[in-house]
């Protein structure tokens, strides 16, 4: 989508991503290898039940579906960061996730004409429709100067 295509208030949805146990493992052993992400048994025994996938795994995910729906071909270049993330609810392998992004805000620069702001809230639901991330960031557009 290019930044011309975005309005406060749309919503943008993307997925499924099904998520496989051989992910979740490979994600954790390299980037967040606590127990509750790494070992199927001690995984099983402990607080979730059962083997739950790193939040950074998740965000990632929401990321590559944001741009397979959004950012891909866009004029998009970059984001300053994200206002908050909250997993409120664990994400286990076989999930199936689906993104739900809501434009919140859409302007150009006070100081840079050429660059368009987007704010937008990215939410991750699972299998059940149970919210499993929360976040809201803002990405970064290249626009033509203003004449």
């Amino acid at each position: 989508m290019k930044f011309a295509d975005f309005h406060v208030g749309q919503q943008i949805e993307a997925g499924p991503y099904t998520l496989t146990e051989a992910e979740v493992l490979q994600f954790a052993r390299a980037w967040d290898p606590q127990w509750f992400h790494t070992d199927v048994q001690a995984a099983a025994a402990g607080r979730f039940g059962g083997l739950i996938a790193s939040g950074w795994q998740t965000c990632s995910i929401a990321m590559r579906l944001a741009v397979e729906v959004a950012l891909s071909g866009s004029e998009s270049f970059a984001s300053p960061g994200v206002e908050h993330i909250r997993w409120p609810h664990p994400v286990r392998p076989g999930d199936s996730l689906r993104l739900l992004a809501t434009v919140t805000g859409v302007r150009r620069s006070r100081q840079r004409a050429a660059l368009g702001i987007l704010s937008w809230r990215w939410q991750l639901f699972n299998s059940a429709g149970r919210e499993v991330l929360d976040l809201q960031a803002t990405s970064l557009f290249d626009l033509p100067a203003l004449t």
